[in-house]
């Protein structure tokens, strides 16, 4: 019989490393450089002049069992996603726009996201799927360190929208067993100019590779269920603004041509995409298609074979 699976935080609980991180995170939280954005802000005084809107304690907007998300997560029992509120990005096509733009949710205690986490455990989920996490990191450790201390098991995925700084990345080495980034576009002033960040791709790329560093390929158990790696979504936007041959070219070239992909099919016009043309239209069947032969012409192996995969709140 093959060895048990064990998450990698596990092993840096029984260390005193994983209380040393969620200490060392929480500092951060006073001179805020927990992602790219860098903010600086005090975030245990203020919010004020944060992006994120987030101050000591992280909103939720929703946690449950997920059954929407790819296959490697879901199973049978579903991905125990936790939905934070508010965003470090501003994409003008969010659609979920009135979580990530308008902060819809409640301040919640390290405490409570703990308990969240246990409860998904008992409900039988697969993973801790932490949704929007990027300016959530302190908390998410400050979480995690007490629903290990309390007998958590599952893998903890960070479903990110990949404008991550390489301090929160090191502070979640060997914690995070799957990561799961967004790559959107492949041209940082297409990031400018509708997510509204600097350098959107030299940072998701070097958020990338870092992440490929820690968790390598996607490993799946027996059942088909992820256990370690890292796991890349490129939503395919109308006229090609997400740069899709730019961003497979990387994947391919600089992470692995084993990474696993689910290009993503579901562009519909939301929040101000009506104000970008093409973007206040959906994606053609045509569009998609091209982005599909593109990834097949670069020897990408392991594309997701689900499409319309929604992102949703429970």
């Amino acid at each position: 019989m093959g060895k048990a699976f064990e998450p990698a935080y596990l092993r840096l609980l029984r260390t005193g490393e994983l209380a040393k991180r969620a200490e060392h995170a929480w500092r951060r939280l006073a001179d805020c450089d927990l992602c790219a954005r860098y903010c600086r802000v005090d975030r245990l005084q203020s919010t004020k002049g944060a992006v994120c809107r987030t101050g000591e304690r992280a909103l939720v907007a929703s946690y449950g069992a997920h059954f929407g998300e790819e296959a490697p997560l879901t199973g049978r029992r579903g991905s125990g996603t936790i939905f934070f509120s508010w965003c470090n990005l501003r994409c003008v096509f969010c659609q979920n726009w009135e979580i990530s733009q308008r902060g819809a949710g409640r301040a919640v205690a390290p405490e409570e996201i703990a308990a969240m986490m246990l409860s998904l455990q008992r409900e039988g989920c697969h993973n801790i799927n932490f949704v929007t996490p990027s300016h959530a990191v302190a908390q998410i450790l400050a979480a995690v360190l007490i629903a290990a201390r309390a007998g958590l098991l599952l893998p903890l995925v960070y479903n990110t929208g990949g404008y991550d700084s390489p301090e929160a990345l090191a502070l979640l080495d060997s914690v995070i067993d799957i990561y799961m980034p967004d790559m959107k576009y492949g041209d940082s002033e297409r990031g400018r100019k509708y997510s509204r960040v600097r350098d959107y791709a030299k940072v998701n790329r070097a958020a990338v590779r870092e992440m490929h560093r820690q968790a390598g390929d996607l490993v799946l158990d027996k059942s088909g269920i992820a256990q370690r790696g890292l796991l890349v979504r490129h939503l395919v936007l109308p006229g090609d603004i997400s740069g899709t041959e730019s961003v497979l070219a990387f994947i391919v070239n600089e992470i692995s041509p084993d990474t696993y992909l689910n290009l993503m099919d579901q562009y519909r016009p939301c929040h101000h995409a009506a104000e970008y043309p093409p973007l206040d239209r959906p994606l053609s069947s045509g569009e998609y298609r091209a982005a599909r032969e593109l990834a097949e012409k670069y020897g990408l192996r392991r594309l997701d074979e689900r499409r319309q995969i929604r992102w949703s709140v429970f």
